[in-house]
């Protein structure tokens, strides 16, 4: 037995599947080794049956082996090494061409926010699914199929990976709300100074996530008015419950990004406030010296002429004007505070 897993392993290794399964109506998903997937390829014995294969792009041979095998579209192959990874679903030839960009699945972790892309090409039969690192959608999706959860199409599977990336995100937005309330909280207490990096941290996640996993609205709009011929009703219909679903999410992520913002702002004045109430009360203090240093610098002076050198009382009326002095300065200066 372990000597067939290992030989499968081997003959994934070949061109890079990891995984692999064949869906036929009524049926559990089957999964196939890398034999079984090229055989199921080459004939497919029912009309109504499809295939799911889920490469690996980090595999030095998988994208030469697509290219030899299967018979995707040329856009499929350009998007792989194109510099935009905007999240989108077109309509390529006889064929759907979807990038999806979703968080990297983190063995320690729930939640991740590295980003990687997910390149996805369906048609009637087949769905091809390759990626660089471990997603987490994919992997809930795979799981789903393990657990015998049945599909009737490609496109189908691919509206369950889109809710299952909206599954996460919505796990993404409850923990960042967890901590931004807690962060409220302490900015209510007024002890909220030493979490504006963990805000920042928080709203750059998120601005990201926004821009990378919004939907492209035209590319959307074109596929759900003009589908092609071979795509189920019930199929363009899930597709389009599942992108407005997953627009409020992201709805959700810009809102929960604006609360943020503002929270950053009212820490940022607060922060403002407690240094102009620092510096009001040095310059107080600075006022406040100011006639003691003058009336000393003059009478430390060692020159002749001194006033009330001889006078007994000199020493008390220097300490009257001193007083006098500095209780015009500290009233000029906290009318100056009151004015502002």
């Amino acid at each position: 037995m372990n000597h067939s897993i290992d030989q499968s392993h081997r003959d994934s290794d070949l061109f890079g599947l990891l995984y692999g399964y064949r869906f036929r109506p009524g049926e559990r998903g089957r999964e196939l080794d890398s034999a079984k997937a090229l055989q199921a390829l080459q004939s497919a014995e029912h009309q109504d049956e499809f295939l799911w294969l889920h490469l690996n792009l980090a595999h030095a041979a998988c994208e030469r082996w697509m290219q030899a095998h299967l018979q995707l579209p040329e856009e499929f192959f350009e998007a792989l090494h194109e510099g935009s990874r905007s999240t989108r679903i077109e309509h390529v030839d006889s064929a759907l061409l979807a990038v999806v960009n979703d968080v990297v699945f983190n063995f320690s972790s729930m939640v991740s926010s590295d980003i990687s892309t997910l390149w996805v090409c369906v048609r009637s039969n087949l769905i091809i699914s390759a990626r660089l690192q471990p997603l987490h959608s994919v992997d809930k999706l795979r799981s789903s199929v393990k657990a015998g959860e049945q599909f009737r199409s490609p496109l189908e599977l691919l509206v369950h990976l889109l809710r299952d990336q909206g599954e996460i995100l919505t796990q993404i937005v409850r923990k960042t709300s967890l901590s931004v309330d807690q962060i409220e909280d302490q900015l209510l207490a007024a002890r909220a100074s030493a979490n504006r990096a963990e805000l920042g941290a928080m709203r750059r996640v998120l601005v990201r996530l926004q821009r990378l996993l919004a939907l492209e609205p035209g590319s959307l709009l074109r596929l759900l008015n003009r589908p092609p011929q071979w795509l189920q009703k019930d199929d363009v219909k899930e597709l389009r419950k599942s992108t407005e679903e997953f627009a409020l999410i992201i709805n959700d992520l810009t809102a929960l990004g604006e609360r943020i913002k503002l929270l950053q702002e009212e820490i940022a004045a607060n922060l403002n406030e407690q240094s102009n109430r620092t510096l009001f009360t040095l310059t107080v203090v600075t006022v406040l010296a100011l006639p003691i240093n003058i009336i000393a610098g003059f009478f430390g002076m060692n020159v002749g002429g001194i006033p009330f050198s001889g006078d007994p009382e000199g020493f008390w009326i220097l300490v009257a004007l001193v007083v006098t002095f500095t209780v015009i300065a500290g009233r000029w200066a906290f009318r100056k505070r009151q004015d502002y």
